[in-house]
């Protein structure tokens, strides 16, 4: 039985294939089993993957299932003591398990531990480095986005929860709390999952020795309309799911705030590239009005999911996410 399974999940992604196979064929830790799910890709993915990496276990489904279900599928085999999430548009450092598996090791209560993402083409820029923070509508951001890496998140310990991009989970934390809620699709399910892992008390970890190079958005794009709507609908259900009913009763207060932000960004062309439009204004808007709709229709039945094992009271949890919230301004304009 491997101590690791890793589990990657595809979608047309044969020219990213052999960066991310091909790092995990370096690494130092060998403990591991390869968990191929592949979401009904149209290119040749499946072939090259099996080309590279011979002996992973190959999960093809005939559809696109969605981010959530493909690593649902694959986490149902998965033999591993952990799991390790990696997508496909990645590269890791030949230490990366070794040091995620340190990590776990030496912090039982840690149910979840989050590595250094780099960007893959400017590696001296962090994607995030000790998993998520968290703004006050529920919507999340990797820690440091954006900003040269010069050690300075080096130190941390205790965090809030890692990115799925790249993330180890333990297998017994998610045999009590579950698997990602696959309704979410894409975007935002690694944050629900997280939030109901430390509902139930586990700890997150971060691991910044654990180092992964990340193609941004290379999988699917980098602010599309598709994404946006997505984005706006998941946080809205991400937050009925975990917020107490103080934080939900904020929620259109938040809301509308960065509304206007979104929108003065938007005109004046101040935001970070997510918020700017990229000329896609019209498509954009629709794709965020779709994703309010959605989230109006499927808010009941979300309502009735919420995180079931709960540990924390309320007040101790509002508190672990003001300890990691990230302001709106700063998620939506350059510094």
């Amino acid at each position: 039985m491997p101590t690791v399974s890793v589990i990657i999940v595809n979608y047309n992604g044969e020219k990213l294939l052999a960066d991310c196979l091909g790092s995990l064929a370096r690494q130092t830790y060998r403990d591991f089993e390869v968990i191929f799910v592949d979401n009904g890709s149209a290119d040749a993915s499946l072939a090259r993957a099996r080309e590279l990496m011979p002996e992973a276990r190959f999960l093809p489904l005939p559809e696109n299932t969605g981010f959530a279900k493909g690593n649902n599928v694959g986490i149902a085999v998965a033999r591993g003591k952990y799991l390790v999430l990696l997508n496909n548009d990645t590269e890791a450092d030949p230490r990366f398990l070794e040091e995620l598996v340190a990590a776990a090791e030496q912090n039982p209560r840690a149910g979840m531990v989050a590595p250094k993402i780099l960007n893959f083409f400017d590696r001296t820029l962090i994607d995030s480095v000790g998993g998520l923070v968290m703004c006050p509508d529920g919507i999340a951001q990797g820690r440091g986005r954006g900003e040269r890496d010069v050690g300075q998140y080096d130190g941390l310990g205790e965090v809030l929860m890692p990115s799925g991009c790249a993330a180890l989970y333990r297998k017994d934390m998610l045999d009590e709390v579950g698997l990602f809620a696959e309704d979410f699709f894409a975007y935002c399910e690694d944050s629900d999952l997280g939030l109901r892992c430390l509902w139930a008390g586990w700890l997150t970890v971060a691991a910044p020795r654990a180092v992964v190079f990340h193609k941004y958005s290379a999988s699917s794009s980098t602010y599309s309309p598709w994404k946006l709507r997505l984005v706006e609908r998941n946080h809205y259900l991400l937050a009925l799911r975990n917020f107490p009913p103080h934080m939900l009763a904020m929620m259109p207060v938040w809301s509308v705030y960065r509304y206007g932000l979104m929108a003065y960004a938007l005109l004046s062309g101040k935001g970070k590239g997510q918020a700017t439009g990229g000329g896609q204004g019209g498509a954009l808007l629709e794709a965020f009005l779709r994703g309010h709709w959605e989230a109006l229709r499927a808010g009941p039945h979300h309502l009735r999911h919420k995180a079931a094992k709960r540990r924390l009271s309320d007040e101790q949890f509002t508190q672990l996410l003001r300890n990691h919230r990230m302001p709106l301004r700063a998620m939506i304009f350059n510094a």
